[in-house]
């Protein structure tokens, strides 16, 4: 079934609001939330849901910064440095460890960044065995790693699956070398068929791709030939990350607006191009910008409501864990709080290196705000809530979950007559046409919104 985005409704909902990868939003975080707390909360997290740990590995080093991104990372390091770094990364994962009941399961890591294969590969293999000294790991464990297939070689391949890895995300953002251009990101060193092939030969169990619609000189035409050929490509997993502009926040954004953007239409035509042709091709639509085959655990989650988000991305309930993250500017999301680490790399590393973590700001949660974000975090994978089982799962009446969320029919009269959303028996049902506005409807579920704290890009 072919989506289409009716224009007078972006008008209508196209307004600035939270990503919900968390909640409350990293806009809340404070510095109140200490190393202290941090440690207490790692002891707490052993008694809490879920039992699984996943881990999160930054590397915030880049050879170039791309102009878009809102990643924290940094360039011209030296040697020494980053040797540095890595063993701060060493002695953090081996504090953190000593924290946590060893009979609790590892079953996933993800490596991001900053450029993580662009560093020395003997520092990956240094971590992911401190790793394995330290942690448990699930038979059926993922771990993942972010690359830029400009600094990807053929060995690298081989050598990530040597060390354990078997998924790997490729970064292409556009197959058009202008774009990149624009963006200061160097094209794909090897063709990227080849690349592709690689993986799948040497025995990696998944690849992504990842794209990013609305960037600078990219029209309707152009991306929609570029999801032709990522579709061509054949990988298990696509990703059409829409570009988030907020050089307020991110002030090397700006250099773009010299260049100039898609417009908001624009832009909800690409979504609804690449949503239409990654259905025909055979892909399933997960959240709100992923596509997966349809024997994926993805889709197979999605079917049984059961898929799961975190700063990472996306997940299956069956398999996240509370996420404990390593290295600067890496968040922590623990059941009862989040905890994010320096941003700056030298500044991290003479931290840990003096105390063994390196907290910056963070944020404790109370029940309310539990409910609040399993409520939030069911639309934004599910497109679906009920209510009743909000209930049941956190063991109190329908009435005390009603009351935590403000909620009533009333509050989503818009969605409902704009055929945005459905309500029957208090569950919440996001349409394929609401699919767009997800963002728009989480939020009036979120009393926080009115504090109007941070600043966030358009939801469209």
């Amino acid at each position: 079934m072919n989506m289409i985005v009716d224009k007078k409704l972006i008008d209508k909902y196209n307004e600035s609001g939270p990503r919900y990868t968390s909640y409350p939003p990293a806009t809340f975080f404070n510095e109140y939330f200490n190393d202290n707390e941090y440690l207490e909360c790692l002891s707490k997290s052993n008694y809490e849901n879920p039992k699984n740990i996943s881990v999160y590995i930054h590397v915030p080093f880049c050879p170039q910064i791309c102009h878009f991104c809102g990643c924290t990372t940094e360039t011209g390091f030296t040697k020494p440095f980053l040797e540095r770094y890595i063993n701060a990364v060493v002695k953090e994962i081996e504090l953190v460890s000593s924290k946590l009941d060893d009979k609790r399961k590892l079953t996933q890591v993800h490596w991001g960044g900053g450029t993580p294969n662009a560093i020395s590969y003997k520092y990956i293999e240094k971590i992911t065995n401190t790793l394995k000294d330290y942690f448990d790991f699930s038979k059926n464990y993922e771990m993942a790693i972010e690359c830029n297939p400009a600094h990807l070689e053929f060995r690298h391949i081989e050598l990530l699956k040597k060390f354990g890895f078997n998924r790997i995300s490729v970064g292409i953002q556009d197959f058009r070398n202008d774009v990149l251009d624009a963006i200061n990101r160097k094209p794909s060193k090897r063709p990227i068929e080849e690349i592709i092939k690689k993986i799948q030969d040497e025995g990696f169990t998944g690849t992504n791709l990842d794209l990013v619609y609305g960037l600078p000189l990219q029209t309707v035409d152009s991306f929609k030939k570029t999801v032709d050929k990522a579709i061509s490509l054949n990988t298990d997993r696509i990703v059409t990350f829409s570009y988030a502009h907020v050089p307020s926040v991110i002030p090397r954004q700006k250099v773009l607006e010299n260049i100039g953007f898609p417009t908001s239409d624009e832009k909800a035509l690409m979504y609804e191009n690449s949503y239409n042709q990654l259905i025909k091709a055979g892909y399933v639509s997960i959240g709100m910008d992923h596509y997966s085959k349809p024997n994926d655990e993805f889709a197979l989650a999605l079917n049984q409501k059961k898929l799961h988000r975190n700063f990472q991305g996306y997940c299956t309930l069956e398999t996240t864990g509370q996420v404990y993250g390593f290295g600067a500017s890496s968040i922590s999301q623990l059941d009862s709080a989040y905890s994010q680490n320096i941003k700056n790399a030298s500044e991290y590393i003479n931290k840990i290196e003096k105390n063994g973590t390196a907290v910056l700001r963070g944020y404790s949660l109370n029940n309310n705000e539990k409910v609040i974000r399993y409520v939030i975090n069911s639309l934004m994978c599910n497109y679906y809530v009920d209510l009743n089982f909000v209930a049941d799962y956190f063991e109190c009446d329908l009435s005390e979950i009603k009351n935590i969320l403000n909620y009533s029919e009333s509050n989503f009269v818009d969605f409902i007559s704009d055929s945005l959303m459905t309500i029957e028996d208090h569950k919440i049902i996001i349409n394929r046409k609401g699919r767009l506005f997800t963002r728009n409807i989480s939020m009036r579920f979120d009393p926080l919104i009115s504090k109007k704290i941070g600043t966030y890009s358009n939801t469209i």
